[in-house]
């Protein structure tokens, strides 16, 4: 099957993407710098930079990172950072926060964070925005430094505004701001002798309730639903989206992605040692003892309570996993059953390689070109 554009124009292009081989809308990865049990967070960063290889050779859209703190197997802590280093080692993968938590951060600093990854990878940028702190209270406010993190949190569409006016540079005459600048940015193609960059970061929002998808719909810009982690409400947020929706210079209409869990193996009972590992390192987590990604050998001989085994299974109930006709297949049902525009698969599992090669497994099933940048439109 030929290669599909999903939109026109240059910003719609960069956010719709292509869709590739056999697949029913663009797939894209998300990666969380997976630490797991006898590795090191040198070797995970060394994984993630293989994975932008491969999605980049192989077609997928994006690859995006996400921010998470004080969780011993999530090593993307600094969205900024990682991004930077993936940018050295790609040349035209799209490139982004899913996301950077924007009440943890004050606006100027990520405007000026991804203006400096938009001068290190021009036009493929991607500023993906989420409303909750990516971490428990302490946490957030040790990132912080302030009290009312409640208030905070919910000043969200407030922030927003602040944190795009520093990216388009156009306060307005009057305002506390208006001779603030966030450097790279517009200012310095309107200084004497200056050019201005023709790209900016693309904004999305993010979110695993109605609120984001509401807001995203209201502005008229993309948004991403975690459903990999909260798949009841994927259905009635991206219906809220999509009628919450008023075209925009950005989108004439809406365009969701949400994001999935899914790993395929070329066994599939290695499939289920995999993600077996990824859902007890969960579980640890939620009950507040994270930990890193156990091995598939330590995962087996953990013995599951009941209560476990009914948080496992749950978890498990909504991760796309098994040989690579399988993972397709449930890939398939969910862009039917959500109507999603995108797919941005997460395989969080143990084994470095077993990452690696499930994204692999995933091209494969649906037809991906072996070389993405030798395939013409």
């Amino acid at each position: 099957m030929g290669e599909q554009r999903r939109d026109s124009g240059s910003e719609g292009d960069a956010i719709r993407g292509t869709v590739r081989g056999t697949a029913p809308v663009p797939l894209s990865v998300l990666d969380l710098v997976t630490v797991g049990s006898g590795y090191t967070a040198a070797e995970a960063v060394r994984t993630s930079v293989e994975i932008a290889r491969t999605a980049e050779t192989r077609g997928y859209h994006r690859m995006w990172v996400a921010e998470h703190h004080s969780m011993p197997a999530v090593a993307s802590s600094s969205p900024a950072v990682i991004l930077a280093h993936l940018a050295a080692h790609t040349r035209t993968l799209r490139l982004g926060s899913g996301g950077v938590m924007l009440p943890n951060h004050a606006p100027l600093v990520i405007a000026e964070q991804f203006g400096t990854l938009e001068a290190m990878a021009p036009g493929r940028v991607d500023l993906g925005l989420g409303r909750a702190p990516g971490t428990d209270g302490a946490t957030a406010a040790a990132l912080r430094r302030q009290e009312g993190l409640r208030q905070d949190a919910d000043d969200f569409p407030r922030q927003l505004a602040e944190l795009i006016r520093f990216l388009d540079d156009d306060f307005p005459d009057g305002h506390p701001y208006s001779r603030i600048h966030a450097v790279p940015g517009p200012v310095q193609g309107r200084t004497p002798g200056g050019v201005q960059s023709a790209d900016r970061p693309s904004i999305w929002l993010l979110g695993s309730s109605g609120f984001s998808a509401q807001l995203a719909g209201r502005l008229g810009l993309p948004f991403s639903f975690a459903h990999h982690f909260a798949a009841a409400h994927t259905i009635p947020a991206l219906r809220l989206y999509r009628e919450s929706f008023r075209p925009s210079p950005v989108l004439s209409e809406p365009y969701a992605s949400i994001g999935v869990s899914a790993f395929a193996a070329d066994d599939p009972q290695e499939a289920g040692r995999q993600v077996l590992a990824s859902a007890l390192a969960i579980m640890q987590l939620r009950l507040g003892r994270p930990g890193l990604v156990p091995s598939p050998e330590e995962a087996a001989a953990h013995r599951l309570s009941r209560a476990e085994r009914e948080f496992v299974d749950s978890w498990l109930a909504d991760v796309v996993h098994g040989d690579p006709g399988t993972v397709r297949a449930g890939l398939d049902a969910l862009v039917a059953r959500t109507g999603a525009d995108e797919l941005v698969i997460t395989a969080n599992a143990h084994t470095p390689a077993a990452r690696l090669r499930s994204y692999e497994l995933i091209a494969d099933a649906y037809g991906f070109p072996k070389d993405a940048a030798a395939v013409t439109d």
